[in-house]
């Protein structure tokens, strides 16, 4: 808002001089030739006047020389003084022969030879330099005594020209400056609310804690934009505390419930008859489902209520702490889980969000695996394409869980990471919000999450994640997979 005040500003001033200073650059350019030429001209008269005494009188040879001489140092010019012959009486400067000759012929001296004018005005140019030429008969009548010729540079009158012009556009430089100055105090000072309201929205959406902005400062119209945007702001941290307290509070409250209700169905299990034991199992299933779904929702509303820093996080480390965890379980299931791990370095991470994001994906990949196939874990680091030329982007590391189940369609994969959607056909068990919480951390650390499809069939779960030590210049470009950690499968049983 600033630049552009102090640009309407600056326009504003700029035209406004251009329509004052460029006329009157002409104007002065008009009147400074008018001055030179009437004075060329009241010159030439005076001096005409003079010749005709001095030929009357009989003093031309004596008296026209030194009034010649006087008049062309006082215009700066030359003087030149003929009969009517055209042949020169008296000269400020030496004439030769064919320029003395050449005299009569000249189109001012003629015309007033012939005495059809009283003062004749020209411009030519002699010898390269332009001159103001001013003629005028000396005497009365058809046939005048004499002539006199004037000849005046025209570079002193475009001297002075251009240095009014200069001194024009000083000037208006000067007063651009003196505008751009107290418009962008001005502009500073006027754009000073719409600052406070910027800094306000950009702290709201960064998560910030909202404080509201003045409503006494500035014109009736941003004052009345900060009153909206406190009202708007105010409301919206109000739902969104609403709505944090709620789903915290709710999924806290469930889990003593639903503790409760297992115990419950545990304990009616020697009361129950063989037929109505499947019914049991049916029922406690679905409460270990219920209890699942409200630890992710307790999970996301934590997430939600604090804006936590991503820290450096050793995932090679992690990926083996938690391979070695989930081993026995895949084991149970007769799945193998086989982790493709190494010096990857530290990825920037939510505390604890690398843990919960495999979590997720193996359970979700154990569940969709048939018995006899496998489950892979692998960390491939990604860097710029050309780092000859310094990308400053950030490396990624990309982790991989890979199955060998059904897979999904493109349509479900675009749709997966929806809170509560399951994909038709599959396992039961599942809350459907797994992948939405792997998402949403994943997102939380500055990284992302994405599903494609495997090349044994299954679903290839993608976490990429911001590298925290970027590799040094001259290492292998594009993507590579980390060396290998541990690579053996698990032995079935």
């Amino acid at each position: 808002m600033t630049r552009r005040l102090l640009l309407s500003y600056l326009s504003l001033a700029a035209l406004v001089l251009v329509c004052l200073e460029i006329p009157l650059g002409f104007v002065y350019s008009r009147g400074e030739r008018e001055r030179v030429v009437n004075a060329a001209r009241d010159e030439a008269e005076s001096v005409s006047a003079y010749t005709a005494l001095s030929l009357a009188t009989g003093r031309a040879q004596r008296d026209l020389p030194s009034r010649v001489a006087h008049c062309a140092e006082r215009i700066g010019g030359k003087v030149v003084i003929v009969d009517s012959a055209g042949a020169p009486l008296a000269t400020s400067h030496p004439l030769t022969a064919g320029a003395a000759r050449a005299l009569a012929s000249r189109p001012g001296i003629e015309a007033a030879l012939r005495g059809t004018s009283s003062v004749d005005v020209r411009t030519s140019t002699i010898g390269g330099v332009e001159y103001l030429s001013v003629a005028a008969p000396v005497g009365e009548g058809e046939r005048p005594e004499a002539a006199v010729w004037l000849t005046v540079p025209t570079w002193t009158v475009h001297a002075r020209v251009r240095r009014v012009w200069l001194l024009l556009g000083l000037g208006g430089l000067g007063v651009l400056t003196a505008v751009a100055v107290v418009g962008f105090a001005f502009a500073r000072w006027a754009g000073r609310p719409i600052r406070q309201l910027e800094r306000a929205t950009h702290a709201l959406a960064d998560g910030g804690r909202f404080a509201p902005v003045p409503v006494t400062k500035g014109p009736p119209e941003v004052r009345s934009l900060a009153a909206a945007f406190n009202r708007t702001a105010a409301r919206l941290a109000h739902l969104f505390s609403s709505q944090r307290a709620f789903a915290g509070e709710a999924s806290h409250q469930l889990k003593t419930p639903l503790a409760a209700l297992r115990l419950r169905l545990e304990n009616l299990e020697p009361h129950v008859s063989a037929r109505a034991r499947g019914n049991l199992e049916a029922a406690l299933t679905e409460t270990d489902r219920l209890a699942r779904m409200v630890e992710a929702l307790l999970a996301m509303a934590r997430l939600e209520e604090r804006a936590a820093t991503p820290v450096p996080v050793d995932i090679g480390a992690v990926c083996a702490e938690r391979h070695a965890s989930w081993m026995p379980v895949f084991a149970r299931q007769d799945v193998s889980l086989i982790l493709f791990a190494g010096s990857v370095g530290p990825v920037l991470a939510l505390p604890g969000a690398v843990e919960q994001i495999l979590d997720n994906l193996l359970s979700n990949a154990l569940r969709a695996s048939p018995a006899g196939s496998s489950v892979t874990i692998e960390l491939r680091l990604r860097t710029p394409a050309r780092r000859a030329l310094r990308d400053s982007r950030p490396c990624r590391v990309d982790l991989h869980v890979t199955d060998e189940g059904p897979g999904m369609t493109a349509e479900q994969r675009a749709r997966a990471f929806d809170r509560f959607w399951r994909a038709p056909g599959a396992p039961k068990g599942g809350t459907g919000l797994g992948l939405a919480l792997v998402q949403r951390l994943s997102h939380a650390g500055g990284g992302e999450a994405a599903l494609h499809a495997a090349a044994t069939g299954g679903l290839d779960a993608v976490i990429g994640l911001l590298s925290a030590a970027p590799p040094a210049d001259g290492g292998p470009p594009d993507e590579r997979r980390a060396p290998s950690r541990e690579t053996p499968p698990l032995p079935l049983p």
